[in-house]
């Protein structure tokens, strides 16, 4: 192992390099990809998969491009050249809000 690293490789042991990558391969699975609820937007109809980590974390993957598809980021995407992109929507957001509160997207333990 190198004398200094912020994520040492484990070069010189490769059990431990092992581990380190079937663990990386489990928490992405665990936080991208598994507990995803398809959420419909109230307003649109585009539908999201959104897990809720907690009461200020979420996780929100669009299924589809969204400024094909939503009125918000169509029209932002239609305003010209944008630096970054917009974090969400506020039709989403507020139809992510109702989901928790119905039930319908659950909060993790």
């Amino acid at each position: 192992m190198t004398s200094w690293a912020k994520a040492p490789d484990f070069a010189d042991r490769p059990e431990q390099q092992a581990l380190v990558r079937a663990q990386t391969v489990a928490d992405k699975q665990h936080y991208m990809e598994s507990g995803l609820t398809p959420i419909a937007c109230q307003t649109c109809g585009t539908e999201v998969l959104a897990r809720k980590h907690s009461t200020q974390q979420k996780t929100v993957q669009w299924t589809v491009n969204p400024a094909d598809h939503c009125p918000v980021f169509r029209q932002l995407a239609a305003a010209g050249p944008v630096f970054g992109k917009p974090d969400s929507c506020p039709n989403l957001e507020k139809t992510l809000d109702h989901a928790v509160a119905e039930g319908i997207l659950q909060i993790d333990d």
